[in-house]
């Protein structure tokens, strides 16, 4: 049990060192992360959310926007603009739902499997140099904390 004198500021250090947060940290970590996709990716115009997109399709087969961002972790708007640009780039093709006309699906184009096929390797590599500097047991560490810090069946957000 706290008492009164148990504030935010007794708590907490005087000084917050955003530097050291675990948002920041994280932030920087995934700029790396992005800097090691794009020199490493067999193809240069191609994101990181681009390739997540073209995965999906690619394990899930035909899909709506909706279910492109529940396999992505993608915002609605986000996936919007990558469906339209990997369209422009004849990767995906967008057609109606048969069963029901206001429904638009997404496909991969055998241009797009390309891609997706040719990346697979570079993913492996990619993946590799940025957990480099970690240790076997420390990368499954790593992993094993990004995917608890990203369960979202957490009540409190």
């Amino acid at each position: 049990m706290t008492d009164d004198k148990d504030t935010m500021e007794e708590r907490w250090p005087e000084h917050y060192l955003v530097t050291e947060q675990v948002g920041h940290l994280l932030r920087k970590a995934y700029q790396r992360h992005l800097a090691i996709f794009q020199s490493n990716a067999s193809d240069p115009d191609l994101t990181s959310v681009q390739f997540v997109t073209l995965c999906a399709l690619h394990d899930l087969g035909p899909s709506s926007q909706v279910e492109l961002v529940k396999a992505t972790s993608v915002d609605q708007a986000t996936i919007r603009g990558i469906v339209e640009r990997l369209k422009a780039r004849g990767l995906i093709d967008l057609s109606r739902d048969e069963a029901d006309g206001r429904k638009v699906v997404i496909s991969l184009l055998p241009k797009g499997k390309a891609v997706v096929e040719q990346m697979y390797p570079q993913g492996h590599v990619i993946s590799e140099k940025t957990m480099r500097r970690l240790n076997p047991a420390e990368r499954v560490a790593l992993l094993f904390l990004l995917r608890k810090i990203a369960e979202d069946d957490d009540p409190e957000i």
